[in-house]
């Protein structure tokens, strides 16, 4: 069993930057894909970044701007949002996965590649 925590979420304007933590805890991260997902009001929770285990993947919304990366020595996982738009408004959701999948192939774009979630945490941007 795993256990998530998200923190770091806050109200922040049109260009700036925030940097979401999750915490881990029950076991080591190094044995599963990490990723983010974010869940908009009215809007149905969506495929943000995942670090499988080198390489990194992002939905094409966040590319150049978000850079996900892990701890493996801390059981930690970051998210770091730069020039943020009032579009990214949502809540935040670190996920864990054990299946391994080429990266590349889209598996973890999928809300059902993940076996562990966080509780979110809340990011608002305004303009």
């Amino acid at each position: 069993q795993v256990q998530l925590v998200e923190s770091g979420g806050g109200l922040v304007q049109a260009g700036g930057s925030l940097r979401l933590s999750c915490a881990a805890s029950g076991r080591f991260l190094s044995g599963y894909a990490m990723g983010w997902f974010r869940q908009a009001p009215g809007k149905e929770r969506e495929f943000v970044a995942v670090l499988p285990w080198s390489n990194t993947y992002y939905a094409d919304s966040v590319k150049g701007r978000f850079t996900i990366s892990r701890d493996n020595a801390k059981n930690m996982v970051y998210l770091q949002m730069n020039n943020l738009k009032s579009e990214d408004t949502a809540v935040y959701y670190c996920a864990a996965g054990a299946a391994k999948y080429s990266g590349a192939s889209g598996a973890y774009a999928r809300m059902s590649s993940y076996d562990y979630w966080g509780q979110g945490t809340q990011v608002t941007v305004s303009s």
